[in-house]
């Protein structure tokens, strides 16, 4: 079994320095990047990979200046007052209640945000680093982008992966360390052939991945360690065929909701 249809959301946005995502670029350089969402539909039901924000963080004032203190990263929701997440997944037919597991690259406000949604209700995949290290040393965590109220939460049923684990049937999470103690990336095999690798973090932008540029944010590695899981990606892509899609790229990423649009548009 493999993966019949890939569904790209885009959850919000987030305007931050370039050198947030590329080691070494201008500070002053802006990119407004958008923040990723992807549906899965397996052999096993519709795998969600990434929630984006807790719009409760961002809607509050006093919570928003808690968690976002920094005016130099700017979190963007999509219009509206409801719930990005369920309301991209309405937008394309997928229910809430159709979502039949969770899988989250890794912890940061931006990926994590939408667990509330489906918490006591469809077991989680992570790392198990990623999760040790987001539940310890408090408030350290915190002041590296994770919300411990968007995964602290004693209904969610963890599945925890040490290393590169098959999680679906046709999804396989690669640890990449590096963005994070336990980020991952991931491997899709699409039916019929084909399929992509997708980095998230592990390469916000294009550039990171065909210049081999060291991302910007990185935590108890070195830069050129996270070239290393960039250059694994594009080795894994290259031998199975498959393009490897940045994370949080501009232009890649609205052009690839585009084409995958185009290619599983329903006849």
């Amino acid at each position: 079994m493999t993966v019949s249809r890939i569904i790209a959301l885009t959850l919000g946005w987030e305007d931050l320095p370039k050198s947030a995502s590329v080691h070494g670029a201008s500070r002053t350089e802006r990119v407004r990047e958008p923040v990723p969402g992807l549906l899965l539909e397996t052999g096993d039901g519709w795998l969600l990979l990434d929630t984006g924000f807790n719009t409760a963080l961002l809607r509050d004032p006093a919570l928003r200046r808690r968690f976002y203190p920094s005016p130099n990263y700017q979190p963007e929701l999509p219009p509206g007052s409801g719930e990005p997440l369920l309301e991209a997944l309405d937008a394309v037919g997928v229910a809430a209640a159709d979502v039949t597991a969770v899988a989250l690259s890794h912890l940061h406000v931006d990926h994590a945000g939408g667990l509330k949604h489906f918490a006591g209700r469809v077991p989680v995949h992570v790392q198990r680093a990623e999760l040790d290290y987001g539940l310890a040393d408090h408030p350290e965590p915190e002041r590296y982008s994770m919300a411990r109220i968007d995964y602290d939460d004693p209904r969610i049923d963890w599945r925890l992966a040490d290393g590169d684990v098959e999680i679906a049937p046709g999804v396989t999470a690669l640890l990449t360390a590096g963005h994070t103690p336990g980020h991952q990336s991931f491997v899709i095999d699409l039916a019929g052939g084909g399929g992509y690798v997708f980095a998230c973090d592990a390469a916000d932008l294009t550039e990171n991945i065909t210049a081999e540029r060291a991302i910007g944010s990185f935590l108890n590695v070195t830069p050129s360690q996270t070239v290393d899981q960039i250059r694994r990606l594009k080795d894994i892509g290259a031998r199975r065929g498959y393009p490897v899609i940045p994370g949080h790229d501009p232009v890649a990423w609205p052009a690839l909701t585009a084409e995958l649009a185009d290619r599983f548009r329903p006849h």
